[in-house]
């Protein structure tokens, strides 16, 4: 697939579900995975910090397989190199990761994402072309330790019309807030244990994929 395929694909994305192993009530990732085919989910960001590097590209070699038969799009989060080596459709960077531009220049045909916590950043990403940014973290969440600052839904409101791209929202996002990220404009929404830690995984999806989609 070549990146306009990609991003045409991404456009008809709404749950952006998040893998986190430590957060998955014991289940593996491919458990979590094959909850998330069954469930309808577009996307998976595979996100896994305390990896091996040989163990994160062979678990991604699983995704890559997986999500190819479900004609759902791979982002990797972070590793460039292994999102190229396996095939996958994307990666996602953050503030610290290869700045976009490098990235770009050895990856043309993926999707590349970047995270951004105000406008600045947000633009900056946009600027030196991502293909879409992340919003966040909205609301306090497990998955950013030692992070005290979060922005609240109304950042997404003073953001996003400024953007021209894609953009997804993220942080402590749950069924019970949800609601306040959509009134502010988010279409795309990602979201870690709101759905690895469900009792019933492809549930989960369908339930947020019915509350973005009833916006």
């Amino acid at each position: 697939m070549d990146r306009q395929s990609r991003k045409l694909l991404f456009e008809t994305v709404d749950i952006y579900p998040v893998t986190c192993e430590r957060l998955s009530n014991g289940r593996s990732n491919p458990e979590v995975l094959a909850g998330l085919i069954e469930g309808g989910a577009r996307i998976v960001q595979l996100r896994e910090k305390d990896l091996s590097e040989r163990d994160f590209f062979r678990l991604a070699e699983v995704f890559r397989e997986r999500t190819a038969k479900a004609g759902m799009l791979l982002i990797i989060d972070d590793r460039v190199d292994v999102a190229i080596a396996v095939g996958a459709d994307g990666v996602h960077l953050g503030q610290e990761d290869l700045p976009l531009p490098q990235a770009r220049k050895i990856a043309p045909d993926l999707l590349i994402g970047a995270s951004s916590h105000n406008l600045d950043e947000a633009l900056q990403a946009q600027d030196e072309g991502a293909d879409y940014v992340n919003i966040g973290p909205i609301f306090p969440t497990r998955t950013k330790a030692g992070v005290q600052r979060f922005l609240g839904p109304q950042a997404i409101s003073q953001i996003a019309p400024h953007l021209h791209i894609p953009f997804t929202v993220m942080g402590g996002i749950k069924e019970a807030n949800i609601e306040q990220v959509l009134r502010m404009g988010a279409g795309k929404v990602a979201v870690v244990t709101a759905i690895t830690q469900a009792p019933d995984i492809a549930q989960a999806v369908r339930t947020f994929r019915n509350l973005i989609k009833g916006r």
